[in-house]
């Protein structure tokens, strides 16, 4: 059956975990046979390296959760993509040649899965993304999947925003060049943003800039004369900190609006006081529970990070990959990768943390968007938009 068999399981296994205080078991000290690898590859260094950090938080806190399946350890193999697509697709190479996975997970930045997917396709390992939200991803690709939504939902989803939400008439565009997220996103905005408006001119101008830039004076210049209502500008973290910074030196007070990649902790550390007020779309949060998987994720979470800490859509995403590959793994009964695959495609009405997950026939899942700003220092949410 197309359900979410491991539900059940998952809580019956939290409720032992807080019943008890036994550490999951050492999957090292088992024979290779005894072993079931997940491999996850992520950029725990380079310009992406926090977004990685906080997949990781998430991958974690489900295999201590269910460290087993098919009554076999779980070996979490990790592997550096260190934010760069060469490297991604020599972890990718890694984790299928060396480590012998049966699934991987990942990753932070569509550019990466991207770089890696026809590595995973070519030796029949599925994959499952966490955050990669560009279409490409899974586009043409069998053997990739994911459990967020992607950027023709997310660049509509935004579009919309800035019309109907900000009352915007016209937007300027500032896309991260070097990034297949951020130019993807912005082209998506671009077209939904003139059907909006039945205005061709709708979009003032596009400024591009590479990832690692500092100074964005040239851009937020051109823009403050264009007669723009409102900025969107989906990229990194960090630039987009640095450019709203820097649009607030300039005495530019007009609307930012960005993706998903804005919901990490350095925008706020970064940009201070110059990014309150941005909008953005993410995939999850905390005071709108979505399913009773939900609840099992922030009562872990919160047991492990304490009260205070409120976990990124990013991490409640990574959490479900790794449980939806359990739940797969179970369903083919095998760690057959086209077996695995077979059972992936068939998912409906999955229940993960960060809500249920349908995959239609690329892949991809079908899930609501959540939209939230920035205030008083803190990522706070503004509304829920269902899939069209």
């Amino acid at each position: 059956m197309k359900r979410n068999i491991f539900l059940v399981f998952l809580l019956m296994s939290v409720a032992l975990m807080f019943g008890c205080s036994s550490e999951p078991a050492d999957s090292g000290t088992e024979g290779e046979d005894e072993v079931i690898k997940i491999g996850v590859f992520e950029p725990f260094t380079g310009a992406n390296a926090a977004g990685g950090a906080l997949e990781k938080e998430g991958i974690e806190l489900a295999h201590e959760l269910f460290p087993t399946v098919l009554d076999k350890e779980i070996e979490v193999v990790y592997v550096d993509n260190k934010s760069d697509k060469v490297e991604a697709a020599n972890a990718g190479r890694n984790l299928v040649d060396k480590e012998k996975v049966a699934v991987v997970l990942g990753s932070w930045g569509s550019s990466f899965s991207m770089a890696a997917g026809p590595i995973f396709e070519e030796a029949q390992i599925p994959a499952i993304g966490t955050s990669c939200t560009n279409p490409l991803v899974t586009l043409g690709n069998e053997y990739y999947f994911r459990v967020c939504f992607i950027d023709s939902f997310q660049g509509v989803v935004m579009a919309n925003y800035a019309y109907n939400e900000a009352g915007a008439k016209k937007v300027a565009i500032i896309q991260e060049i070097s990034n297949d997220y951020s130019v993807a996103l912005s082209q998506i905005f671009q077209n939904e943003f003139k059907k909006l408006t039945d205005d061709e001119d709708a979009i003032v101008s596009v400024s591009n800039y590479n990832t690692g830039d500092q100074d964005f004076t040239a851009q937020l210049t051109s823009i403050k004369e264009s007669g723009a209502d409102a900025i969107f500008a989906p990229g990194n973290f960090t630039e987009s900190a640095l450019l709203m910074k820097q649009a607030k030196e300039l005495s530019i007070d007009i609307a930012f609006l960005g993706g998903d990649t804005w919901e990490t902790p350095a925008v706020i550390e970064i940009g201070g006081e110059a990014v309150e007020g941005a909008v953005f779309s993410t995939f999850f949060d905390s005071a709108v529970p979505l399913t009773d998987t939900t609840t099992v994720f922030l009562d872990a979470y919160r047991a492990k990070y304490g009260e205070d800490k409120e976990p990124a859509a990013v991490t409640a995403l990574a959490f479900d990959a790794y449980i939806l590959a359990l739940d797969a793994i179970e369903r083919a009964g095998s760690t057959d990768g086209p077996a695995i695959r077979d059972a992936l495609a068939a998912t409906e009405n999955f229940q993960g943390a960060a809500g249920i997950v349908t995959l239609d026939e690329n892949g991809d899942a079908v899930k609501s968007a959540i939209i939230k700003t920035i205030q008083d220092g803190k990522f706070t949410y503004k509304s829920t938009v269902e899939p069209f």
